[in-house]
């Protein structure tokens, strides 16, 4: 169930490695700012609250560092010129990788150019080539002119929704050139929140025959579901997120678009939580504690597995 015989694909992104096998290396996580109803910003012009978006991105870091669990932003903007202003404050702020959410291919492209332009492309996470994207020979040209490295390729299809519907899918962009890339993830494309299993499912169905790293962005599937603030209050919805969350990130996901920056402080320990226990179980499928020296287990659980792997050198 924890173990793949595809060899599963590794790629570094800014430093990070991103895929592998299940809990050989903790889940990208990937927060978002600037969103619609994101309390800092004030307009969509570009003005926002510096002060308040320094501290979410250093509180952001911070769990990174102490959980083991590598993180990085995908800024939404609705214009080139609203993009500009936010990666110049990022690069100024963060080391940490960085995306930028536009769904109007058009403004995506040119807002990529300035990236490229400030020759940010080895810490920038492309996101992404899509299913709907009208010329994807054509754009996948474009970013190979513009040295866009580290991509994100959506796995949809709006005839087949099931998980092998999102296999076919990919396998359509892939043949089209969107894996010729240094780094090539897929969002196999939560839909809402019971639909997240299609979309783990599908994870597994690529890693097995593809061995690319899966993920998606499951606070799609939370933070649509209106109804759970009025079921169980806020601290219902909020479990509800973590537990979701936390859950998926276990089960054959290599990354994890896991909402606003502000939820950092539940989500981190979510996920840190379900890394533990997934460490776990591959050690009792498999006899082998991951080498990476940061997974969660290893921050916060080194005696226990020290007397683990002894007694079982004992056997």
């Amino acid at each position: 169930m924890f173990r793949f015989e595809k060899e599963q694909k590794t790629f570094t992104l800014a430093g990070m490695k991103v895929g592998g096998q299940p809990a050989e290396n903790p889940p990208l996580l990937i927060a978002s700012m600037f969103h619609n109803k994101d309390k800092i910003v004030t307009d969509r012009k570009g003005n926002f609250d510096r002060a308040r978006a320094v501290e979410m991105i250093k509180a952001q870091e911070a769990l990174s560092a102490s959980t083991g669990i590598p993180a990085m932003v995908a800024m939404v903007a609705n214009s080139a010129e609203e993009a500009k202003i936010y990666i110049d404050f990022y690069c100024s702020t963060s080391k940490m990788p960085f995306g930028i959410d536009m769904w109007v291919a058009e403004k995506r492209a040119e807002a990529t150019e300035y990236v490229a332009k400030l020759g940010l492309q080895d810490q920038f996470l492309y996101n992404s080539i899509t299913p709907w994207d009208k010329d994807i020979k054509g754009q996948v040209r474009k970013l190979k002119d513009l040295g866009i490295k580290h991509v994100v390729v959506q796995a949809f299809d709006d005839q087949d929704q099931t998980p092998a519907g999102r296999l076919k899918s990919l396998e359509k962009l892939l043949d089209q050139g969107a894996g010729d890339f240094d780094t090539v993830i897929v969002d196999t494309s939560v839909m809402n929140m019971p639909a997240t299993s299609f979309s783990l499912v599908a994870n597994r169905l690529i890693k097995e025959k593809l061995g690319l790293p899966c993920g998606g962005a499951y606070s799609n599937g939370t933070h649509m579901w209106k109804d759970a603030k009025t079921i169980w209050s806020l601290d219902g919805f909020k479990a509800m997120d973590a537990v979701v969350q936390g859950m998926a990130s276990a089960i054959w996901s290599d990354f994890n678009f896991y909402g606003p920056i502000v939820t950092a402080p539940r989500i981190f320990p979510a996920v840190a939580a379900a890394q533990i226990l997934l460490t776990t179980l591959v050690y009792d499928e498999t006899g082998k504690i991951p080498e990476n020296p940061n997974i969660p287990i290893k921050k916060y659980f080194g005696d226990f597995l020290e007397k683990l792997t002894a007694g079982a050198a004992r056997k």
